[in-house]
């Protein structure tokens, strides 16, 4: 019974927590105690792991993180690129997307990855080691609003983000493109987790650069593919997804 009381504690010691829980709880301990008759596996309670949330009609998923992935992957397909360089993207993509392009990963907190076709290092977006117009393929992906805000140890800075844009303009290649992934919506900080940016400003950020792509995930959870900018400044907290082509002559 000791074990039983130290889960109960576990679960329940948020105050989110309320009574359906515990009736989730109990409903678990019967469906255990139907299992005792198995024989192919131990079954013992000191393994007990409640799920208690996962028996849905639908299958969850945060929007923002399952369709940006998806979006860029199909377009580093079109692009094909010998090599695609990500940065700070989640990890998801760059992994996934090594099994049919070479993929160089880079990240303030560095992600020890052992996949072959996949190479991960360290960088400071806001200085970035890359030689100026030397990549054609680059993304940077639900990043650059977190840059300056110290979420991830990196130093206060109000325009640690323009820093990161600048950077990523400045090493891509002429003619090269770049995948920018942000929070969009009605233009706001929220400190310290990132800021959510009015979409035009993110096109007039990109000066130089084309706009060959813009698709949005709504308020809604919608993925909505060549999608108006006009629509995205209404969100309360949309993901715009750019995809920018560099112009030969930049101002």
């Amino acid at each position: 019974m000791n074990v039983l009381k130290n889960i109960k504690r576990l679960i329940f010691k948020d105050r989110f927590y309320k009574k359906y829980k515990l009736r989730l709880f109990y409903q678990h301990l019967r469906t255990f105690n139907e299992l005792d008759s198995e024989k192919r596996f131990p079954l013992h309670k000191d393994d007990l792991y409640p799920c208690l949330e996962d028996n849905l009609l639908e299958t969850n998923f945060d929007a923002h993180y399952i369709y940006h992935p998806a979006w860029a992957a199909r377009i580093v397909r079109q692009i094909n690129p010998d090599l695609h360089v990500d940065i700070s993207s989640i990890l998801h993509f760059c992994t996934m997307l090594s099994a049919f392009v070479k993929v160089e990963f880079y990240d303030y907190r560095p992600a020890k990855l052992t996949l072959d076709n996949l190479e991960s290092g360290h960088l400071d977006l806001a200085r970035l080691p890359f030689s100026s117009n030397s990549l054609r393929s680059v993304s940077c992906m639900h990043t650059i609003e977190h840059i300056g805000l110290g979420r991830y140890g990196d130093p206060l800075d109000p325009d640690g983000d323009l820093k990161a844009i600048n950077e990523l303009k400045r090493i891509c290649a002429i003619n090269g493109n770049l995948l920018i992934v942000v929070p969009v919506g009605v233009k706001r900080i929220q400190f310290n987790a990132h800021r959510i940016y009015n979409p035009f400003d993110v096109v007039e950020y990109m000066a130089g650069f084309e706009l060959r792509d813009f698709s949005l995930i709504n308020d809604q959870d919608e993925f909505i593919k060549n999608a108006e900018l006009s629509v995205a400044a209404k969100q309360k907290y949309g993901c715009g997804c750019y995809w920018f082509v560099k112009r030969e002559h930049l101002e």
